[in-house]
């Protein structure tokens, strides 16, 4: 099988999974998601995906009826039934089902949904192009929540314009972007915009800290703004599936180059990492 989708305890071939129109998914978005990358049936920081799916059902006061442990057997059990090597593994629990009421249903319980696709593990040496869009999200981005239109429409806006990614600002200070987080280097240290309520405390941004903290190097956890951001020695994309991405662009502007050792020490540490973890590239 090379796709697969879950729903609450069926599953099948993901193009021929349905789900109820009562789930508040389809009304509200009322639900929360997280993903992670998979080699050989391994996933990769799956406890911390884990972990962060947990908290951010927490905040939207949704009581999942499964443990942590639970779910992580879940998903394994479905990642090791899919045929290709590399894959992303995407599950989101909605809140119930109920005919359509803007309150929280009186009873019922949360709907789990899984979709594992094929995916590309990055090629870390290629550098991409980054746009800019204004950041119009809540003032809750730090909850992985199913509402997603506005990093749906950046990311149209980047893909018309032969991007990678689209970051986003709130008038001069950058937050993150669409869907991964975005970083810069400056005068040897790393920086990156703290995880508040305007950005996604991102699993790989985590561990992008921790690679650097191994590797000597500072971290500051500070707003810069979109001037630094064009000035800085690098900029670089984190996220579940690409990692740690280096810019070439951004709006059509060069960026970065001035620390390409410092940028390639990073990015071997999180490759060597996954390798570890997984097994990926072993003979």
């Amino acid at each position: 099988m090379d796709a697969l989708g879950y729903y609450n305890g069926a599953w099948g071939p993901l193009d021929d999974m349905t789900v109820p129109m009562n789930d508040r998914a389809c009304y509200f978005g009322d639900g929360v998601y997280d993903a992670a990358i998979c080699w050989n049936k391994t996933i990769y920081l799956l406890d911390r995906h884990v972990d962060r799916f947990f908290r951010s059902a927490g905040f939207l006061e949704i009581n999942l009826d499964f443990t942590k442990d639970e779910l992580k057997k879940i998903l394994n059990d479905l990642a090791a039934k899919v045929d290709p090597k590399a894959v992303l593994v995407y599950w989101q629990a909605s809140r119930g089902a109920g005919r359509r009421n803007h309150p929280f249903p009186a009873s019922g319980t949360p709907n789990l949904w899984v979709m594992i696709k094929a995916a590309e593990i990055p090629d870390l040496s290629r550098r991409v192009k980054l746009v800019t869009v204004e950041d119009t999200r809540f003032l809750h981005c730090n909850i992985k929540t199913l509402n997603l239109i506005p990093s749906v429409i950046a990311a149209q806006r980047a893909a018309e314009a032969g991007a990678h990614e689209a970051i986003f600002h709130r008038g001069s200070v950058v937050t993150e972007c669409a869907h991964s987080n975005v970083h810069c280097l400056m005068h040897g240290k790393f920086i990156t915009h703290p995880a508040d309520n305007l950005i996604l405390g991102g699993i790989a941004r985590g561990h992008l800290k921790e690679v650097c903290d191994k590797l000597g190097i500072p971290v500051e956890e500070r707003e810069f703004t979109l001037e630094e951001l064009f000035n800085a020695d690098e900029v670089f994309t984190s996220s579940t599936s690409t990692f740690a991405l280096a810019a070439s662009s951004i709006d059509g502007r060069p960026v970065g180059g001035k620390a390409p050792d410092l940028l390639r020490a990073i990015q071997d540490a999180v490759m060597d990492d996954f390798k570890a973890a997984t097994g990926y590239g072993a003979s």
